[in-house]
């Protein structure tokens, strides 16, 4: 799944939570790992779903929180969407490198449906 950065919440209290975004330093799109399925319900209506696969924080991530989404380096794309490989690639499934990302407090209200990415990191 093609993307150029993602939040996450930080809880701060019982109440609040503190949005992050994230980005690569290059400011270069990326591909988040993920899943898609498509299916059809007994009612004979067909069904797309997706996911987008987590791993553990990495250094940088689990200032804001334990997991993160699995960053793919673009070497990997294809392999990542091999479908015909014996083994799953488990091992792509690991933290991003922190030192190639870049992690900003955002405003409250950004994060949500129709915020704008790059005035969520206009503070960098």
């Amino acid at each position: 799944m093609p993307a150029d950065g993602f939040y996450e919440w930080k809880r701060l209290d019982a109440k609040t939570k503190q949005p992050f975004a994230f980005r690569l330093t290059n400011g270069e799109p990326f591909a988040f790992a993920g899943l898609w399925d498509a299916w059809r319900e007994p009612s004979g209506n067909w069904l797309q779903s997706f996911a987008i696969v987590t791993t553990e924080a990495n250094e940088l991530a689990s200032q804001v929180h334990t997991r993160m989404p699995v960053i793919l380096h673009p070497a990997d794309y294809s392999r990542w969407l091999e479908r015909e490989e014996d083994q799953p690639p488990v091992d792509l499934l690991r933290p991003y490198e922190s030192e190639k990302m870049d992690l900003a407090p955002c405003n409250p209200l950004e994060g949500t449906a129709g915020s704008i990415w790059p005035e969520s990191m206009a503070s960098k």
